[in-house]
């Protein structure tokens, strides 16, 4: 069977219909498969229908709950609070978007707290609505104890996301989104999955020791990007999203679900900063300063974040999103048995 190419629209609707089909509230269920589906229309299969199984393994294991409906707490003052009281966190983002615009563009700056929500996947597709929006925003969430502070060899840190979003006049907006570990920990499973060493550099085993083999990797610790600097950076993301809001740190989602098989319960923390206002009193445009240094960057030839993930949406959007046989064969079977299609 040759491969298989699917509008955005009907990968969208087919993992909904996935979610749907295990329970999973209509409005939630939209929100999970317009990340998944994002993720795969831009070029990014560890963020793509990849996660299904294991938004799936997670709802079957009782650690996620399928009909919670996200509770919105909103004071009137710069941070807004949303519980999403143990259910995915796509939702969550939903209920609070807009008041977040809102409130960023009255005060300058806003902040979303999400209480109690399963991450699951990239956070760039946060960053790019407010950015989409006419603000500046970071989002950022702890993980599980998978990642080795710099000289460690214990699991302490998590892949510790974070993400940051500036608007710009055209197309799409300045974005980048990484782990801070040196490489996302779905990309190691990935490497599992295929068979595949590892790069030097990116994991120690049990006793600290470099290794290439994935497993091995797994069982040991993932390493910080870029030594003590990523380490601090990731230090950070835990006090803020984590120690910051009353929520689980990386180290107590591990010991709270028990096993990295499943998706981690914790918090997230989502700022927002209008450009307008912060430069109001300048006399200056931010967003035209900031394309002439946007516009140097590239003028050199240096990549923008994020540059190859636009060209690859550019391209699903005019020609398809191609998944291979065994890829749209698996969605067929999680669509008919969600749970029966759960595997390792």
């Amino acid at each position: 069977m040759s491969d298989i190419t699917l509008t955005y629209a009907d990968l969208q609707g087919r993992v909904a219909r996935i979610f749907e089909n295990a329970g999973v509230r209509s409005a939630t269920a939209g929100a999970v498969a317009h990340v998944i589906a994002a993720g795969e229309r831009d070029g990014c299969k560890s963020h793509g229908i990849y996660r299904t199984q294991g938004c799936l393994a997670t709802l079957s294991a009782g650690k996620v709950l399928p009909q919670v409906v996200p509770e919105l707490h909103d004071s009137g003052q710069a941070v807004i609070e949303v519980d999403a009281g143990g259910g995915f966190s796509p939702a969550a983002f939903d209920v609070a978007e807009d008041i977040l615009v809102e409130r960023a563009k009255e005060l300058g700056v806003a902040a979303l707290v999400i209480r109690d929500c399963l991450h699951f996947s990239a956070l760039w597709y946060e960053v790019e609505k407010l950015a989409e929006r006419g603000l500046a925003s970071l989002s950022m969430c702890p993980s599980y104890a998978t990642v080795a502070p710099s000289g460690g060899k214990e699991p302490l840190l998590g892949t510790n996301p974070f993400a940051f979003g500036w608007p710009r006049a055209g197309e799409f907006p300045y974005v980048f989104d990484f782990a801070t570990s040196v490489a996302a920990r779905g990309e190691i499973e990935l490497h599992r999955r295929a068979g595949t060493d590892l790069p030097a550099g990116w994991a120690v085993d049990r006793d600290g020791n470099p290794t290439t083999d994935p497993q091995t990797a797994l069982d040991g610790a993932m390493l910080p990007f870029g030594a003590h600097k990523g380490s601090a950076i990731s230090t950070m993301i835990e006090l803020l999203s984590g120690a910051m809001l009353g929520e689980f740190m990386s180290q107590e989602a591990l010991e709270f679900t028990g096993t990295t098989s499943l998706l981690p319960r914790h918090g997230a923390l989502i700022l927002a900063l209008s450009p307008a206002v912060f430069a109001k009193r300048s006399g200056r445009d931010p967003i035209a300063e900031g394309e002439r240094l946007i516009d140097a960057i590239a003028g050199q030839g240096a990549r923008l974040p994020s540059q190859r993930r636009f060209a690859a949406r550019a391209q699903s959007e005019r020609d398809g999103i191609v998944l291979t046989a065994a890829e749209f064969a698996s969605l067929e079977q999680m669509e008919k048995d969600p749970f029966g299609a759960i595997s390792d």
